[in-house]
């Protein structure tokens, strides 16, 4: 009759020794024997209580419970699955909710929030300090707008300009009377 010491049969598992020991602690799976050294041996009933204790782990089912299950008469094992299976329906239908809220918040449009800590009004100041003029920073823009799109709207929404006005430098910016 095949025996297992506790490094085997926790790598036969994927377990740690440290799990099969706290099994042992709890109750759950205690070694049929022990050696000559006092090290603990499992027998193949052992491995096949272990088996099952894998098993029922994969469903979720707590360690507690496993233990009544192994312990006590085998028809509870339909109640408690079900009872599971219930849970974990439960379980699914939260975290849809979740999934559609958070779906739901990504789509809504975020505020603006200041680039560096940048408002507009700095920006025109900084952008004046370094020489340009209204030509210049038109010619800007419209690089910007030519250039990325995407990234010169969500540029100005972080300096905190308004929705409107966005438009209509936008607009300006694409507009090719006095373009480059």
């Amino acid at each position: 009759m095949p025996h297992y010491s506790i490094s085997r049969l926790a790598r036969q598992f994927g377990l740690s020794r440290s799990t099969l020991l706290y099994y042992d602690r709890i109750g759950l799976l205690t070694p049929s024997l022990r050696d000559g050294n006092n090290y603990r041996v499992y027998s193949e009933a052992d491995r096949a209580r272990m088996a099952k204790i894998d098993l029922y782990r994969t469903t979720g089912l707590p360690l507690d419970t496993i233990r009544q299950l192994l312990d006590q008469e085998p028809d509870q094992l339909q109640q408690l699955l079900e009872q599971r299976l219930d849970a974990i329906g439960q379980e699914m239908q939260a975290l849809r909710e979740q999934q559609q809220v958070i779906q739901q918040l990504l789509t809504l449009p975020r505020p603006p929030t200041p680039a560096m800590g940048v408002d507009k009004a700095q920006w025109v100041a900084m952008l004046r300090a370094a020489g340009l003029d209204e030509a210049g920073m038109a010619r800007w823009h419209r690089t910007f707008e030519r250039t990325a799109p995407e990234a010169h709207q969500a540029f100005m929404e972080s300096l905190g300009i308004a929705a409107e006005a966005i438009g209509a430098i936008r607009a300006a910016s694409r507009d090719p009377v006095g373009a480059d």
